[in-house]
């Protein structure tokens, strides 16, 4: 009875399993083999593998391993697909063993074999390891010399010592002093060093110092003996002053930077505070916002109260935080609970024209120090700005328009981006006292610029050129990079139209 071949990936009960696990043990039992006799792997003939295996390994493989990847496309190619087969299950099996790559690597191709250097343990290479070993010999040898009275020995001793010594400390010393170089208080060491011997050599090169030294070389030790007691005893006193003045002013500065750290940490545990406050007072359980008007005017108050014990910087970390939480934003609010209208794409709806935001700054931020921050994409929402120090602040990509920059220092500041109007420049207009703003053409809805100082801002587009030239007032208007030609002044009255004649 003639039995069927079995169709290629098929295998009959129990069949399957034992002809996959005989495959996967043959390379293994291969490789212990090549690895017990020492040689190099070599890969069986073909024709002492089964016709199922080399059916297999006919067929287009690609094997890859450490040693490379390998293809067998060919029946001609079979050996080297065994070959290659066989290298990465030695080197997969190596590897687990623990042997190192570079020694596979080395018995498969049949190089040599990579050894660790051979490190002698006599005296010598001792010696040539140890800095501490040279020290000791050499400061043996200079004691054995000056105990025994051998000056030679003392002599070869002391200076192969001192060489090493140098050899040993030079490096640390010049790192130590690279270090030091660019720190103020060295700045000021040597500033001092190099006025008392500037004030000792500029004498001694105008022939200043000609009779001190015409007494000391007539040896007239009781004018000399007077001079040291007053001048150069005067001279010592004050340089002892100048002394304890100097560590005295080290200790000051001292203080004052301990005094520093210790107030930013302080305020970073402030702000810390603050801000996982606000988060708690406007979040309910199920991470909703939820600001009640009781919410708001205390989370306002907060704002307030914090703002007048922080420095320029924090202030500008609270608003870049209140600014990215969307905080400052105006939401729409339904009309029964005043609560947030979501978009339907995982945000809170904006409403620039009736909408609440959760903080207002109202005036806040008038008059203060924010010179010198970052201020990039904060919302001020139409916040008082009136006096505020802006100057060399990065206002890149923030929201100005509706704010009260009146008075405003912007000196140096950076405008890239920023958006000091809504619609085009040349329907925009500053805010209004009734709080009428069209969105649309602009009017209304724009900063107040008026007597502002733009001198040298950065990074400012031309609509936004043409807007601060329109409302910005003459003094303001002088302080605009590339002046204000051109543009008309909104601000100042316009001369009245002639009426034609009756009879014209």
């Amino acid at each position: 009875m003639t039995r069927t071949p079995e169709p290629r990936g098929s295998s009959p009960a129990g069949g399957g399993a034992g002809r996959w696990w005989n495959r996967g043990r043959r390379p293994r039992a291969r490789q212990a083999a090549g690895f017990e006799s020492g040689r190099e792997q070599i890969a069986p003939p073909h024709d002492s593998l089964p016709q199922e295996e080399l059916e297999e390994d006919q067929e287009p493989q690609a094997l890859s391993g450490p040693s490379g990847a390998f293809t067998a496309s060919n029946p001609q190619g079979a050996n080297t697909a065994v070959t290659a087969r066989f290298i990465a299950s030695s080197t997969s099996s190596s590897m687990a063993s623990g042997d190192s790559i570079a020694s596979v690597s080395s018995m498969t191709s049949g190089g040599p074999m990579a050894l660790p250097p051979f490190r002698p343990s006599h005296l010598l290479s001792r010696l040539q390891r140890s800095a501490a070993l040279r020290l000791l010999l050499a400061g043996t040898a200079t004691l054995v010399g000056l105990v025994g009275h051998w000056p030679a020995l003392a002599l070869v001793g002391g200076g192969l010592l001192l060489a090493l010594a140098l050899a040993q400390l030079l490096p640390e010393l010049w790192r130590l002093v690279s270090t030091r170089l660019d720190e103020e208080p060295t700045a000021r060491l040597l500033a001092v060093l190099g006025l008392v011997l500037g004030l000792v050599a500029l004498p001694w090169a105008l022939g200043w110092w000609d009779p001190y030294l015409e007494l000391y070389r007539q040896r007239n030790w009781e004018a000399i003996g007077a001079l040291g007691e007053g001048v150069i005893g005067a001279i010592g006193q004050i340089l002892v002053a100048l002394v304890a003045l100097a560590i005295a002013w080290r200790q000051v500065l001292l203080d004052q930077r301990l005094t520093g750290q210790q107030n930013r940490i302080t305020q970073a545990q402030t702000i810390d505070s603050f801000i996982q406050g606000i988060s708690d007072l406007i979040s309910d359980q199920e991470g909703m916002l939820e600001d009640w008007p009781l919410e708001r005017m205390l989370a306002e108050g907060r704002l307030a109260a914090v703002f007048g014990s922080i420095d320029k910087d924090g202030r500008a970390r609270i608003l870049r935080f209140l600014s990215h939480a969307r905080l400052l934003t105006p939401l729409r609010r339904d009309n029964r609970l005043g609560r947030a209208i979501l978009d339907g794409n995982g945000n809170y709806e904006e409403d620039r024209l009736t909408g609440v935001p959760v903080i207002q700054l109202h005036l806040i931020l008038k008059g203060v120090d924010l010179s010198s921050t970052d201020l990039r994409g904060v919302d001020f929402n139409c916040a008082d700005l009136s006096g505020a120090d802006l100057s060399h602040s990065d206002l890149s990509g923030a929201l100005l328009a509706g704010c009260n920059l009146a008075g405003a220092n912007l000196e140096r500041a950076r405008l890239e981006g920023a958006r000091l109007f809504f619609g085009r420049s040349q329907t925009a207009s500053p805010r209004s006292a009734d709080g009428r703003r069209d969105l649309v053409t602009g009017r209304g809805a724009g900063a107040v610029v008026e007597n502002a100082n733009f001198t040298g801002v950065q990074g400012l587009d031309a609509a936004s050129h043409y807007y601060l030239a329109a409302w910005s007032g003459p003094r303001s208007r002088a302080t605009l990079p590339g002046g204000a030609k051109g543009v008309a002044s909104q601000l100042e009255p316009r001369p009245p139209r002639r009426q034609p004649a009756a009879g014209a």
